[in-house]
């Protein structure tokens, strides 16, 4: 079977390269799937475990464990760092190299700091289980060092959380982090008033979740107002230090900072030397592959394409998804010699952002949700979309025990503590 079977590498376990090789099953395929980490993460909730509402156990599992009944199907732990499309061979961080007849490319994106990257350190993304980690951990952190603080103005900006950029992530973050201070953490502490901490979400476009109809967004704005969020629209972030965020030409002492602006491509362009977007995305083909490489496919974050409207194709789970399953509809077609289908559309499911307890919004386009039964929808959406039954009753009881009694039970403090934040706060 090895001599006959055409070799498959996929570059990156996210939803796009898991759903190709999820509607790949049964073909004359040897597949290899190499990823960085050793577990797929379920991206739309990791803002839930940086806030303390879930464990990373709940929306994370190992790639092993989903791939242990594909005999097929090699997963590999390791970096990728090149491609010899030439040779059509991709290359591993440690030397080694994969020979392909297909490669799929779908290696997500990382943080992009428009040219500061030195504002990292201060201000950590949100793209992975140790970014989640991180954000909570300082969060937690600053509440207990503002309990032993006995300067004012210290304790003002340990108090004081400042989100930049007010997409659906930042939106989710500041909703949350205002819950956590005004609702969780307030019986627990004597000497502080969580009540007073103060979150501010800093965006330099002119309204927050700029992807939605204008209503949609005003409801967003209010409701995060009526849970103490300061919104603070048409400032951009021109610094980010030790010390806090300056944004107007002020700065805004604070030792808490979430970076939610943008993102960047993985560098698959550059490994390929084939043109991109400004953000670094391959621009494909119409079939999703690369230009001029037939036998490489790119898709998720890694792609800049346009959709049915003109708009950019979003980089969210479901156009991943939907990826995945044409990128296998195509190899099938191909090794079964027969016509490729048309080229990839792309169909839009709606957007949804939580905003707090029982208030989200949902844009189906046909119709328009807000308030206590998007929420709802909201949540069912999600548990839905988990890959096992156990993490859907997981989470589910927890979203029931924080919705009831005000409880986050994933407040734990990991992974560095105080010799964390010194590394960051000396950059």
């Amino acid at each position: 079977m090895a001599g006959e079977s055409h070799r498959i590498v996929v570059v990156g376990a996210g939803f796009g390269g898991l759903e190709a090789i999820h509607h790949l099953k049964g073909a004359a395929v040897e597949i290899t799937l190499v990823d960085r980490r050793n577990h797929h993460i379920f991206q739309p909730l990791l803002y839930q475990v940086a806030t303390a509402s879930l464990s990373t156990s709940e929306i994370a599992w190992p790639i092993r464990h989903l791939m242990r009944g594909r005999p097929e199907v090699t997963t590999l732990l390791g970096e990728v760092t090149g491609v010899d499309a030439t040779a059509r061979r991709v290359r591993l961080k440690d030397g080694a190299q994969l020979a392909y007849d297909t490669l799929i490319l779908a290696t997500g994106a990382r943080h992009a700091y428009f040219g500061h990257d030195e504002w990292e350190p201060y201000a950590p993304g949100l793209k992975a289980i140790e970014d989640a980690t991180t954000i909570r951990r300082r969060i937690l952190i600053a509440f207990e060092k503002a309990e032993r603080e006995t300067d004012p103005a210290v304790q003002d900006a340990l108090l004081t959380f400042v989100i930049v950029g007010a997409g659906p992530t930042g939106v989710e973050l500041a909703g949350t982090i205002a819950e956590l201070a005004r609702d969780t953490l307030a019986p627990d502490f004597r000497r502080i008033d969580t009540h007073k901490a103060r979150v501010v979400l800093v965006e330099a476009g002119p309204r927050v979740l700029a992807g939605y109809p204008d209503d949609l967004s005003d409801y967003t704005k209010q409701s995060l107002e009526s849970l103490g969020v300061e919104v603070v629209l048409g400032a951009a972030v021109t610094e980010c230090t030790a010390d806090g965020v300056i944004y107007g030409g002020k700065l805004l002492p604070a030792r808490t900072i979430v970076w939610a602006a943008g993102v960047r491509a993985s560098p698959a362009a550059e490994w390929l030397g084939v043109p991109a977007d400004r953000n670094g995305r391959i621009i494909v083909e119409p079939g999703l592959t690369v230009p001029g490489h037939p036998e490489i496919f790119a898709i998720g974050d890694t792609v800049s394409l346009a959709g049915p409207d003109g708009k950019p194709v979003p980089g969210i789970a479901p156009a991943a998804k939907q990826a995945g399953v044409y990128v296998a509809r195509v190899i099938r077609a191909r090794l079964a010699g027969d016509p490729a289908p048309p080229p990839f559309r792309y169909k839009h499911q709606g957007s949804l952002a939580q905003i707090g307890k029982k208030r989200a919004v949902i844009d189906f386009g046909w119709i328009k949700l807000r308030g206590a039964l998007a929420w709802w929808i909201w949540g069912i959406a999600h548990i839905y979309f988990l890959i096992s039954v156990r993490s859907r009753l997981s989470v589910a009881l927890s979203w029931l025990w924080i919705h009831t009694r005000n409880q986050r039970s994933a407040r734990l403090i990991t992974q560095g503590g105080d010799e964390d934040e010194s590394r960051a706060r000396s950059g």
